[in-house]
């Protein structure tokens, strides 16, 4: 038996080269594995205060309308005992605006025209304004955290 040596190179896979790529291969799995974690948590708060934030919103809107529904039978009464449309404006106005809390820093601003009904069955109030109102004040702003591209 004669034993003869390869001119050409040869590729050697040595057992260290295969458990280094399986511990690298092993780091990016624990490594995806943790930002898919952070990330999902991150993701939950934020659903949560979305919801929170639509909840709260939901509620002044409900109180809004209840309001409304206060305003339109008061309006009602007032116009069953108005002799005329002066009287009826003289007693209830011509706009009403009313402010309902969202949160600290929001609140629901509705602002109604009072209407004089012509014949029965037309509307006390036409509703102009229904806007989210934030109050900035309160607000720290970071100015290093602000991007400005021209």
């Amino acid at each position: 038996m004669s034993f003869q040596k390869k001119n050409g190179p040869e590729f050697h896979v040595n057992v260290g080269s295969s458990s280094i790529l399986l511990i690298f291969v092993i780091l990016c799995l624990i490594s995806f594995a943790t930002l898919s974690i952070v990330s999902a948590n991150a993701d939950a708060k934020l659903s949560r205060r979305v919801v929170e934030r639509t909840t709260a919103y939901y509620q002044a809107c409900n109180q809004a309308q209840e309001d409304i529904a206060s305003i339109d039978s008061t309006l009602a009464a007032v116009y069953a005992n108005s002799f005329d449309e002066e009287e009826y404006f003289m007693a209830v106005g011509h706009k009403k605006n009313y402010i309902v809390s969202i949160s600290a820093l929001q609140t629901l601003s509705v602002t109604l025209e009072i209407l004089y009904p012509q014949q029965e069955g037309d509307p006390f109030y036409r509703i102009t304004s229904w806007q989210v109102l934030t109050d900035s004040s309160d607000v720290e702003e970071d100015e290093g955290s602000l991007l400005l591209i021209h």
